[in-house]
């Protein structure tokens, strides 16, 4: 009888040697970083806790009780996390942080709708004067809010529109418009018209280019100006005390320094205030940030 002879099968992979297989289980040993590794490292993790210091600060004040605001020690004995709800209900920080989210939102909106179709049209018409358009909107931002104040408070006492939020959506946007017409004008340049030609062939009108291939693209522009106009509304401080004389009707930048009186001030619930004031900040700028990554990648041109 033959003696009949069984082969591998071809889908199944041949075992490999053990010297092999214990050479690929085997991790490689961790290289020790450069010592020009270390330094900056460390010189990294430096600068980041100076910065982040005031915060620390800010926020262990704001839990501090009452009775321990002067002790030397850097840690309270115990943490207030009243003063957040004292300082909730004892002032007027909400209707405050209303009216900042209403400026802030408003003013941000009013720029994008202006500043987009004004840059757009800018970077792709030429026209007389353009150049001179755009070192006049440079100009603009050289001027400091405080020299204006005191026509525009005229200007609004006359209007009647003096403790309103429109009056302080209306001026932040006029401070912010320069910056954001500057910033997306030069996105605009830098998108290649070719790519609207070829949209306007395929059938879609000047709108439909700017709105579904120019915009898309300028998007890390208009992120950066959302960021700069935003934050700038939310962080302004004099217009809203001069232009807003009743509590009720003042930012929440106006509101926190209503704790510093003539001869006392109130640490904790200053403190307190000023966490809850950068809380959403911080936040929305957590998902703002991720946006302009994937605005910087999704809108490469080769």
């Amino acid at each position: 009888m033959a003696q009949q002879t069984i082969r591998p099968s071809l889908g199944t992979p041949a075992a490999p040697p053990p010297g092999k297989e214990r050479a690929r289980t085997t991790a490689r040993p961790k290289r020790a970083p450069r010592p020009r590794t270390v330094v900056i490292a460390s010189v990294a993790w430096l600068i980041a806790a100076v910065f982040l210091l005031p915060y620390a600060e800010m926020v262990i004040t704001a839990l501090r009780p009452a009775g321990e605001l002067r002790d030397p020690t850097y840690l309270p004995g115990e943490f207030a996390w009243s003063n957040f709800v004292d300082v909730w209900r004892e002032s007027n920080l909400g209707p405050n942080l209303r009216i900042t989210r209403v400026v802030a939102g408003g003013s941000t909106l009013l720029v994008l709708l202006v500043a987009v179709p004004a840059a757009y049209y800018t970077a792709r018409i030429r026209y007389r004067g353009r150049k001179v358009f755009l070192l006049l909107v440079l100009i603009t931002q050289m001027f400091q809010p405080t020299s204006l104040l005191v026509g525009l408070y005229r200007e609004f006492h006359q209007l009647g529109m003096l403790n309103s939020v429109w009056t302080l959506i209306l001026c932040n946007a006029a401070f912010n418009l320069a910056f954001a017409i500057w910033i997306l004008t030069a996105y605009f340049f830098s998108i290649p018209v070719q790519l609207e030609e070829a949209a306007m062939i395929d059938g879609l009108g000047r709108a439909g280019a700017l709105f579904r291939v120019t915009l898309p693209l300028a998007m890390p522009g208009v992120v950066t100006a959302v960021i700069f106009t935003f934050i700038a509304g939310w962080n302004e401080f004099v217009m809203g005390l001069t232009l807003s004389t009743v509590p009720e009707s003042q930012p929440l930048t106006v509101g926190i320094n209503s704790f510093i009186g003539n001869y006392t001030v109130q640490w904790n619930f200053l403190f307190a205030g000023s966490v809850i004031a950068i809380v959403p900040v911080v936040v929305l700028f957590a998902f703002i940030e991720r946006q302009v990554v994937s605005g910087l990648t999704a809108g490469s041109v080769k």
